[in-house]
C-alpha cells in the first residue's frame, strides 16, 4: 500500500471514530459500514493496528475499536520541599490549607531541604495522603552547609549536620582544603546532583574537631548562615570612628550631662545602648530614655550599614554573642559608659500617676551616665535596702525608688488596657571553661529587669505614636490579631473547663485574654491554658504600616531602644534625625518609602533566624547536660501533647518527650480537641498541664533531643 494512500485511510478511519454518533465496532463491522471488500480487509486491519500503536485508537476485550480518550495531564503544583533524615520528604504549598504532599525517597529529584520545587501529583482522594514526584527544582535554598568530613582513598564526603539533608555531599580530590576525618567543615555546593548523582561541594572553612571547645555551637550558627566575621572593609570603617566626642559633636544638641542618669544591665553586658533618668516635677514624673546615637557613626548605605542590614540583629548564643556591629563601635563610642560624654537620641516623657504620657519630646542629646548599675544590685536596693548598698549608692537611691513607683504606674496602666502578661521562664545555661553545661535554671525577672522593660516599652510606644501621627515613612513593630479558627478551638476548650469566656474568637481582645489568665492564676489549669493561649498567638514582625500590637494592647508600637543590636532601631533613628533636622522633604520621603519594605522583611527574617539559632544551641547544651543524668528522676509538667507522646517540662526549663510506646498496659488515643492522650482500656489520661514524675531515659546531642519515661514504667532492654 502506498504511503500516501495508507495515511489517507488512517485519517478516514480516525475521523469515523471521532464522529458524534459512532459506537465501538469490530473490524468486520467497520468493513461492512464502509463497504470494504473481503479482499481489502487485511489492509483495514493494518490501518487499525497502526492507529492503535500510535495511541490514537484502542480496542476492548471484544475487539471493538474506538478513539482513545486523551488522558488529562497529571496535576502539577509548586511548593517548598521539606526533607527527612530517612530520605523521603514532603512538599508544603504556601498559603494553602491542603495537606502536604508526600514525596517517596526515589521521587525527590535531587531536591534538598527548603528548595522550591515543581511536583507532579500521582495520588489524590480517599483517605490516602497525596503523593507526588519532584519533576523540577525551581530554586535552591542551600548554597552552603555545615557537616562532618570523612576522607576516603581519593575523595571525601560530608554528612550534613542538618538531619533534613539526608544525602552526603561528595568532595572531589583537591577540594577538601586539607580537612581531616571527623572535622566539622563548611561546604559550598558546586553541583546539586539530580537524584541519581550525589551533590558535590568544596570545603571552604574548617571549624575544628567535633569535640573542640565551642565547635558545636559554632557549627549551629554557621549552618544557619549567620555571618561570624566582619569583612575587612567594614572593620576599616569601624576603626575610623573616634574614641571620644569632639567639640563639633555638640552642635545642635540638647545638653543633658547635668541630669542624673544610669544604665542598668546584666553584669556581663558590654554594649550599653540605653540609659534612664527619672525625677519628680510636681505631680508628674519626668522619664528620660536615652539611647546611643549609633546612626551618627553608621551612615546609611555605607559598608557598615549594609553589613548591619545583612545581619539584622545581634545573635545571643549560649556561649557567645555574634554582634550586629563591630566591637569597636558596640563596646566603644556607641556604648554609654559611665563618666564619658556620649551622643544620644532621647525620648523625654512627662507621665502622671496613672501611667499616662501627658507630654513628650524626642531630641538629639549629649549625655553622661553617672553610674553603671546591674540588675542584681538595683533589685537588692529596692526591696531589701541593705545598708552597705544604700551607702554606696546614696546619691542615686531616691531616683531608684522613684523609678520603681513610676514603673508600677506604667505596668498598671498597661494591665488596665488589657496587655497580655505571659510569665514563662527562660533558660539560663551556665557553662564551664571547656563549654560544658554545669547548671540549667530558670531565668526569672526581678524588680530591676521589670522597670527597665516598662521604661523601654513606654519609649517605644511614644516614638511610634509620634511618627504615626506625622504620617512619615517609618518601621513599626506589629502583632496581628490571632487566627480566629485556632483561637476558637482554644476558647471552646476553656469554656468546657468551666471558665467564663465573654467573647467569641472574632471579638476577643487582649483584655479578654488577660481576664482569662487572671481567672486561672494559681489554679492547676494555669500552665495548661496559658500555653494554649500563647500558642494561638501570631508572631510579631516588622512592618511599614502602623497596625498596632495585639499582645501589648497598644495602638502604636516600634523598636527604638536597641540600635546597637537591632537594625530596625538604627533605621528609625535616621528617620527621626532627618525629621528633627528639617530634612524630611519629598526626596527624602521617597527614599525611605522605597527601602523600608525590604528593611522590614529582612529584619523579620534575620530575627527569626537568630531566634532559631538561640533555640538550637540551647537544645544542644540541654541535651549534653541531661546526657550526664540518665536514670535520674524529676517532677515535671506536661507541656505538649501529640499523637506520638507528650512533652514534659521540668522546673529548670528542660523539656523531654515521653514516647507513647513507653506507656505500658494500654493503647493510647490522641484526643486533639482536648489536648490529651486517653487509654483505650484503662481510660487513663495524660493532659496538657498535668504533673507527672519522669525518669531520664536518653539524651542525644546529635539530634538535640531528650527522652523521658514515666517513673515506675519498665524500660525495654
Amino acid at each position: 500500500m502506498k504511503k500516501e494512500t495508507f495515511k489517507n485511510r488512517k485519517k478516514m478511519i480516525y475521523d469515523l471514530f471521532c464522529t458524534k454518533n459512532y459506537v465501538p465496532m469490530k473490524a468486520k463491522e467497520i468493513a461492512a459500514l464502509l463497504q470494504i471488500p473481503r479482499g481489502k480487509r487485511k489492509e483495514l486491519q493494518e490501518v487499525l493496528d497502526a492507529l492503535t500503536e500510535e495511541g490514537l485508537a484502542v480496542s476492548d476485550a471484544r475487539g471493538r475499536y474506538r478513539k482513545k480518550k486523551k488522558e488529562k495531564p497529571a496535576e502539577r503544583v509548586r511548593g517548598i520541599f521539606i526533607g527527612n533524615k530517612k530520605g523521603f520528604g514532603f512538599v508544603e504549598i504556601p498559603d494553602s490549607e491542603e495537606e502536604d504532599i508526600f514525596i517517596p525517597e526515589d521521587c525527590t529529584g535531587g531536591a534538598l531541604h527548603m528548595d522550591e520545587v515543581e511536583v507532579e501529583l500521582s495520588k489524590k482522594g480517599g483517605d490516602r495522603r497525596r503523593e507526588g514526584k519532584v519533576v523540577k527544582v525551581l530554586s535552591h535554598a542551600v548554597a552552603e552547609l555545615v557537616g562532618t568530613y570523612e576522607r576516603s582513598n581519593h575523595f571525601g564526603f560530608v554528612t550534613a549536620d542538618n538531619p533534613k539533608i539526608s544525602v552526603d555531599i561528595f568532595i572531589p580530590q583537591g577540594q577538601d582544603s586539607g580537612a581531616k576525618t571527623g572535622q566539622k567543615v563548611v561546604v559550598r555546593l558546586t553541583s546539586y546532583g539530580d537524584g541519581r548523582r550525589s551533590p558535590e561541594g568544596k570545603v571552604t572553612e574548617i571549624l575544628g574537631h567535633a569535640g573542640d571547645v565551642g565547635v558545636d555551637v559554632l557549627s549551629v550558627a554557621r549552618g544557619m548562615n549567620i555571618p561570624m566575621e566582619f569583612p575587612e572593609k567594614v572593620l576599616r570603617q569601624a576603626d575610623r570612628c573616634p574614641d571620644a566626642l569632639i567639640p563639633n559633636d555638640f552642635n545642635g544638641r540638647l545638653d543633658l550631662r547635668s541630669w542624673q542618669m544610669v544604665t542598668i544591665d546584666g553584669e556581663d553586658a558590654k554594649d550599653l545602648d540605653d540609659a534612664v533618668s527619672v525625677c519628680r516635677e510636681g505631680e508628674y514624673y519626668r522619664l528620660g530614655v536615652h539611647i546611643a546615637d549609633v546612626s551618627n557613626y553608621v551612615q546609611g548605605g555605607s559598608a557598615l550599614d549594609r553589613e548591619a542590614l545583612k545581619r539584622g540583629t545581634s545573635v545571643y548564643l549560649v556561649d557567645r554573642v555574634i554582634p550586629m556591629l563591630p566591637e569597636r563601635l558596640s563596646n566603644g563610642i556607641c556604648s554609654l559608659n559611665a563618666g564619658e560624654d556620649r551622643l544620644a537620641l532621647s525620648c523625654i516623657m512627662k507621665i502622671d500617676s496613672q501611667g499616662r504620657v501627658a507630654d513628650s519630646r524626642i531630641a538629639e542629646t549629649v549625655i553622661r551616665v553617672d553610674r553603671r548599675m546591674s540588675y542584681t544590685v538595683v533589685n537588692r536596693i529596692l526591696p531589701e535596702q541593705p545598708p552597705a548598698l544604700m551607702g554606696e549608692y546614696r546619691e542615686l537611691v531616691p531616683m531608684f525608688f522613684q523609678m520603681n513607683e513610676l514603673a508600677g504606674f506604667l505596668r498598671n496602666n498597661r494591665s488596665a488596657r488589657g496587655a497580655i502578661d505571659f510569665e514563662f521562664p527562660e533558660s539560663k545555661i551556665l557553662l564551664d571553661r571547656k563549654g560544658h553545661p554545669v547548671e540549667i535554671r530558670a531565668y526569672e525577672q526581678n524588680a530591676a529587669t521589670q522597670l527597665i522593660e516598662d521604661f523601654m516599652l513606654m519609649a517605644n510606644e511614644t516614638v511610634a505614636r509620634t511618627y504615626c501621627k506625622k504620617e512619615l515613612p517609618f518601621l513599626y513593630r506589629t502583632h496581628e490579631n490571632p487566627d480566629t479558627d485556632r483561637m476558637e478551638a482554644v476558647l471552646t476548650f476553656i469554656r468546657n473547663q468551666g471558665i467564663r469566656v465573654e467573647k467569641t474568637s472574632e471579638d476577643i481582645t487582649p483584655g479578654g485574654i488577660q481576664k482569662i489568665l487572671q481567672q486561672i492564676q494559681g489554679s492547676p489549669k494555669e500552665a495548661l491554658i496559658s500555653r494554649l493561649l500563647l500558642r494561638s498567638m501570631k508572631q510579631a514582625k516588622y512592618t511599614t504600616g502602623c497596625s498596632g500590637h495585639f499582645g501589648l494592647a497598644a495602638k502604636y508600637y516600634c523598636h527604638f531602644t536597641s540600635p546597637i543590636r537591632r537594625y530596625p532601631d538604627l533605621q528609625i533613628h535616621r528617620i527621626i534625625k532627618d525629621d528633627l533636622r528639617g530634612r524630611m522633604r519629598q526626596e527624602k520621603i521617597a527614599h525611605y518609602a522605597g527601602i523600608l519594605e525590604d528593611v522590614a522583611l529582612q529584619s523579620s527574617v534575620t530575627e527569626r533566624r537568630a531566634q532559631e539559632a538561640e533555640r538550637e544551641t540551647d537544645k544542644l547544651k540541654i541535651a549534653e547536660y541531661m546526657a550526664g543524668r540518665i536514670g535520674e528522676e524529676y517532677e515535671g509538667i506536661i507541656s505538649g501533647v501529640t499523637g506520638w507522646g507528650f512533652y514534659v517540662e521540668l522546673e529548670n526549663t528542660v523539656e523531654g518527650l515521653v514516647h507513647v510506646s513507653s506507656l505500658e498496659g494500654d493503647y493510647y488515643h490522641f484526643d486533639e480537641e482536648n489536648y490529651r492522650l486517653v487509654g483505650e482500656i484503662t481510660g487513663r489520661e495524660y493532659t496538657l498541664g498535668q504533673s507527672v514524675r519522669i525518669r531520664v531515659k536518653d539524651a542525644d546531642v546529635e539530634t538535640k533531643t531528650v527522652d523521658f519515661v514515666l517513673a515506675g514504667e519498665r524500660e525495654d532492654e
